[in-house]
């Protein structure tokens, strides 16, 4: 599961892809950046833990090719990266380990699901009980 958050509303951007190889991960950078544009957010910085994938300098040119800044979290401590760690845990438990999906369509289809009601209906108390969407929609007002 590669997952990208926004740092600003919360918002969420997710695939269940096959491996972090390289390829992959610089794959899913390259469509999350475009999705968050897509919403009216620009993406400056990338903030991603130690694995090789983003180590590599595949990782580094994409990040050029896209105008960020890669940021990486300090070795063994997730809380670096704390947003993202806690909707991993929320995610897990709210949407992977709920059920058992009979096929990969299926689970896909319930992801797409959940991140439409993550993203619109669930209020957030960091973001002062807005949902990510409200909360994106109150920062694109006031620009």
């Amino acid at each position: 599961m590669h997952v990208a958050i926004d740092d600003a509303t919360r918002l969420a951007y997710v695939e269940v892809l096959a491996d972090e190889q390289r390829a992959t991960t610089v794959g899913f950078l390259a469509r999350a950046v475009g999705w968050f544009s897509e919403q009216g957010i620009t993406c400056r910085r990338i903030l991603s833990d130690n694995g090789s994938a983003y180590r590599s300098g595949d990782w580094r040119k994409a990040c050029r090719a896209l105008d960020l800044k890669p940021i990486r979290t300090k070795p063994y401590t997730p809380q670096t990266n704390g947003k993202a760690e806690r909707f991993i845990k929320t995610i897990l438990a709210e949407w992977a380990y709920v059920i058992a999906y009979q096929t990969s369509e299926e689970r896909n289809r319930w992801l797409r699901r959940y991140l439409a009601i993550y993203n619109g209906n669930r209020c957030h108390m960091a973001l002062g009980g807005l949902t990510p969407q409200q909360s994106l929609q109150r920062l694109l007002i006031a620009e």
